[in-house]
């Protein structure tokens, strides 16, 4: 890994509720992302994954603390960061072709443009056969792939992704995770990818940032190190090698101790 591309320092927010109450949702949470790295955010439910992730994309503001991505304080969302959500954000008019076209279009690529990046991550992600499609004759993990290939197609330095396959099923998700796995190795794109999924995390990190129960703070940083570096991008075999089951004990141990804490 080379040196750090985005780093989150020092950071908390805080959630105004009305009539002087608030909610603090991060507190003081720090860690870096390598460049070319996949980094994902892991932690129980409410912990405040996802609010980082957002002041990440520029979405939210940090209340303290700042978010910077190379030598660039994070102000607003920008064309250097990518985001997928969960749920599919595709535009129902338009072709899948279209659809990834279309953050090109909206930053003036010209049309031959638009239309050779296109076609390049369809292909990527397995969809070229179904360019001309509409999304609702797509299946959800095929609409997902839509998503990821729009995104891609703008180019970003960083690619944040919320609970991208939570809502598949566990064919399709684990299909989903080997796909993200080839991106990146393709690409060299960062990414930030936040999930609840212990096996997920496990297969897809080469960076585990664990948020402990609300609010969430810095519980521990976690390098896989049984994949010595490498990714794996077959599910089947990594869950055979050594110190797998170890790392996911360990992180079945954070979570419960986590869920201990907030009850």
């Amino acid at each position: 890994m080379s040196d750090a591309q985005l780093n989150v320092r020092a950071v908390s927010k805080t959630f105004s509720l009305g009539g002087g109450r608030s909610l603090k949702a991060v507190e003081d949470v720090s860690f870096a992302v390598e460049q070319n790295s996949i980094c994902v955010l892991l932690g129980p439910s409410g912990c405040g994954k996802s609010t980082v992730l957002r002041m990440m994309a520029g979405l939210e503001d940090p209340t303290e603390g700042e978010v910077t991505i190379g030598d660039k304080t994070v102000t607003g969302p920008g064309q250097d960061r990518g985001m997928v959500f969960q749920a599919y954000t595709s535009f129902d008019w338009l072709s899948v072709r279209k659809n990834v076209e279309f953050g090109m279009k909206v930053n003036n690529v010209d049309a031959a443009k638009r239309r050779e990046r296109a076609d390049h991550f369809l292909d990527l992600v397995g969809l070229s056969k179904f360019a001309d499609a509409y999304p609702s004759q797509l299946s959800g993990g095929m609409r997902q792939r839509v998503a990821i290939a729009r995104t891609l197609a703008n180019g970003p330095e960083v690619l944040l992704m919320d609970e991208p396959f939570g809502a598949l099923d566990a064919e399709t998700r684990w299909l989903m995770q080997e796909l993200m796995i080839d991106i990146a190795e393709e690409t060299n794109t960062t990414m930030v990818i936040v999930t609840h999924d212990l096996e997920e995390a496990i297969f897809l990190a080469d960076k585990i940032i664990f948020l402990s129960s609300h609010p969430g703070r810095l519980k521990e940083e976690i390098i896989p190190e049984f994949k010595a570096g490498k990714r794996i991008g077959d599910k089947e075999r990594i869950i055979r090698m050594d110190g797998y089951s170890e790392l996911e004990e360990k992180l079945m141990r954070l979570m419960r101790e986590e869920g201990h804490r907030e009850t």
